[in-house]
């Protein structure tokens, strides 16, 4: 389900980091992967050389700190506005992942300081996971899933089977928050969560194969008690749907609207405290 991995590193924060985690992964060791660095447009060329220079360094020791199998690895240096390149280039090789490195800016701070993941993750109709600068990687063990009757939904419980399916030790966990609508909040879990219908699927297929699972519904604002989950049981990974997010009129321009929107996923990315997946809906 994902044999084709884009990771834009740009030389700091912790995607690499992200991507190791991720090749420990039983199901997710053949999978192929593409490191990228954009080099920005330089005023002189003698800048643009020297930029070159740079990348090309960040490259090679980005591919020598993964330790790949070097025929499942590939460098590519490109030149242009990075927010573009990437996305053009997750076009280019058709990418099934984007891994990018994320500094948590809220929305409108994001859109100020022209955000390179925030961009991407507006207009990019593939899965992204983003990797705070300010968060510590861990091994994949703990993957949470917020689950609803939305497709983009199904998407990222595909996605947490795909990871889960053959990691020994790894634990799926189910979460399904209906907003406070009565001023309370809490969660119940285990057999009285299981009979909550959002989770007949997962659960049963958890069951097919073989992977450990907890279930909690809550009640509550959905992205805070999101975040809040994944603190309190110290979660690895969390997977949330995210539909496509480009203007159904202007599919090149940002949506603003929803960039300054109470948008879940917006909230999520900039205050969990764990790398988070954001699936698609499948196209």
């Amino acid at each position: 389900m994902i044999e084709k991995i884009l990771l834009a590193d740009s030389g700091t924060g912790h995607s690499e980091e992200m991507l190791k985690a991720l090749a420990d992964i039983p199901s997710m060791r053949t999978a192929s992967v593409t490191v990228l660095h954009v080099v920005p447009p330089q005023i002189t060329s003698t800048g643009m050389e020297e930029q070159r220079e740079k990348g090309g360094e960040i490259l090679a020791s980005a591919i020598q700190s993964l330790n790949l199998d070097p025929d499942r690895v590939s460098g590519l240096l490109r030149e242009g506005d990075p927010k573009d390149v990437v996305c053009k280039v997750a076009d280019e090789i058709d990418a099934d992942l984007i891994i990018m490195g994320s500094r948590g800016l809220q929305r409108l701070v994001s859109i100020l300081e022209n955000s390179v993941s925030q961009y991407v993750f507006q207009l990019s109709s593939r899965p992204m996971l983003l990797v705070r600068d300010d968060i510590y990687v861990k091994k994949v063990k703990r993957v949470m899933v917020a689950l609803d009757r939305s497709e983009s939904a199904k998407q990222s419980l595909k996605l947490a089977l795909f990871l889960l399916r053959d990691l020994k030790g790894g634990e799926l966990i189910l979460t399904h928050i209906d907003p406070d609508l009565t001023g309370k909040s809490g969660c119940s879990t285990g057999a009285v969560s299981e009979h909550d219908p959002v989770f007949a699927t997962a659960i049963a297929d958890a069951k097919r194969l073989g992977i450990s699972y907890r279930c909690l519904s809550c009640v509550g604002k959905p992205a805070k008690e999101l975040c809040r989950l994944a603190d309190e049981l110290n979660v690895d990974l969390l997977l949330l749907g995210s539909p496509e997010r480009r203007p159904s009129i202007a599919k090149g321009l940002p949506d603003l609207d929803r960039l300054l929107g109470n948008s879940l996923s917006d909230y999520v990315r900039v205050y969990a405290n764990c790398p988070v997946l954001l699936a698609r809906t499948a196209t």
